[in-house]
């Protein structure tokens, strides 16, 4: 079962490669984002800033938990793209079959924990009282979708892995549209404010896994992939653990670091709150093609990887993060340019306006510094080597971003809290910039310049 639907990068030109695996995934992004973008687009023009306020600062808690098992779906990228390199079908098979297992060991905790604990979250962010109670209703009502969106990860992750970065573009099309549809009914038209629209993001929640599950069974009934657990192999969750959990920790510790900034954030006021919200999903669309190319790295270091071929992973490791942080400045300065008409898609409110476009040029300029991080960190990942990149991420947050905010918000103006991403950007670039220094990458090196003189 090596690479019969998916992309094999492990031959044909490299960028190539990365590209086509990148593209879908780029495009599934963009309507990931579409559906929650619709929220705020929906509930910024019917409800109101206090009601937009509320969902952005929602998205704190909800990422704090469901991080954990991206992190987690990582590593089933990593196992699989690996196995997938060697021609190991009894491999992706067992992986597959405790992906299934994983899932449901862990979805209802989750749950169960999101529901107790996401509004005390609320209040350690200092989230202020004309928002609170929309904020805790919104996150309990996800946080009951916990199975579905736990689901599509974990599924999404072993696609990426198989090379078959297709198929989520294919569900995500079908979960957008429930999701902007129940949008309209439950917003726009039954007047529910945040209820309803938490309860059409928990509905394209299910969606997305089921069609996942669907297509893991039709498209690769060799892996024994099934709705409800069949058994499990504690070796391999063992080796799930090995990989996912410190890039889970990564993804929780950056998270939470988001929580921090975010309380920051709060004690700013509604307007601020809602003006970063709107900034955030315009960042977020913008680092869409850096984000596709990331999770394409990783994927191609894992093959390559398993494949034992070191003179691409060498040429690899040395182009992608060039070509990645090319093509995040030209989508910052892009995206810049147009900021004012962006951010007034989402608000007619003039304060909220005016700080949504300062956010933009204050962030949007030095997203090509995260696309090199991000990228020579998910080679560092794709190849197995997860403890560095972690490391970093908790120094970007913890050693940088949270004390400059703190620096800011005591001594200056909390409003210009806003440039500690960008600051956290080319600290990240840096701090990662030595892993080609490090015996891994020499490695590589050395075995890739054998294998091109043979």
């Amino acid at each position: 079962m090596r690479q019969k639907r998916g992309v094999d990068m492990t031959r044909g030109p490299i960028m190539r490669q990365v590209a086509l695996f990148a593209l879908p995934l780029c495009l599934g992004s963009i309507l990931q984002l579409l559906y929650s973008t619709v929220d705020s687009i929906v509930i910024g023009n019917f409800c109101g800033a206090s009601s937009l306020a509320a969902v952005g600062t929602s998205s704190q808690p909800i990422e704090v938990f469901m991080c954990l098992f991206m992190g987690v779906s990582s590593g089933i990228t990593i196992l699989v793209s690996q196995a997938v390199g060697k021609g190991d079908a009894a491999r992706q098979r067992q992986l597959a079959v405790n992906t299934v297992f994983f899932l449901y060991l862990c979805a209802l905790p989750v749950t169960l924990a999101g529901l107790v604990c996401g509004p005390l979250l609320l209040r350690l962010m200092a989230v202020p009282e004309d928002a609170f109670a929309r904020a805790a209703g919104y996150i309990r009502i996800v946080f009951l979708g916990t199975l579905g969106n736990l689901g599509y990860n974990l599924n999404a992750g072993l696609l990426r892995g198989l090379g078959d970065s297709r198929a989520t573009l294919r569900f995500l099309v079908i979960s957008c549209a429930v999701n902007i549809a129940l949008d309209l009914l439950f917003v726009a038209l039954f007047r529910w404010d945040v209820t309803g629209a938490a309860a059409a993001t928990a509905a394209a929640m299910y969606v997305s896994w089921l069609c996942s599950v669907a297509y893991l069974r039709r498209r690769y009934p060799e892996l024994g992939f099934r709705l409800l657990p069949n058994g499990h192999d504690w070796s391999a969750v063992r080796d799930m653990a090995r990989i996912g959990l410190p890039l889970a920790l990564n993804h929780s510790v950056f998270s939470l670091g988001h929580m921090a900034m975010q309380t920051f954030v709060n004690m700013q006021g509604s307007a601020f709150m809602a003006a970063c919200a709107i900034g955030s999903k315009i960042n977020g669309f913008t680092s869409v093609t850096v984000n596709a190319f990331a999770s394409a790295t990783t994927s191609f270091a894992g093959q390559n990887l398993g494949a034992a071929r070191y003179d691409r992973l060498s040429r690899g490791g040395r182009i992608i993060p060039l070509v990645n942080g090319g093509v995040g400045l030209a989508f910052g300065l892009l995206f810049m340019a147009f900021c004012r008409p962006l951010v007034s898609l989402f608000t007619r409110d003039p304060e909220v306006l005016a700080q949504g476009a300062a956010f933009v040029r204050a962030v949007l300029p030095f997203i090509w510094s995260f696309a090199v991080y991000n990228s020579v960190m998910s080679f560092s990942n794709g190849i197995g080597k997860v403890r560095y990149p972690m490391i970093v991420t908790i120094l970007m947050l913890w050693a940088v971003r949270i004390p400059s905010a703190w620096l800011i918000n005591r001594f200056w103006d909390g409003h210009m809290i806003i440039h500690c991403h960008a600051l956290s950007f080319m600290f990240g670039m840096l701090a990662m910039l030595p892993f080609y220094l490090t015996k891994p990458w020499r490695d590589i090196r050395e075995k890739g310049r054998a294998q091109g003189n043979a």
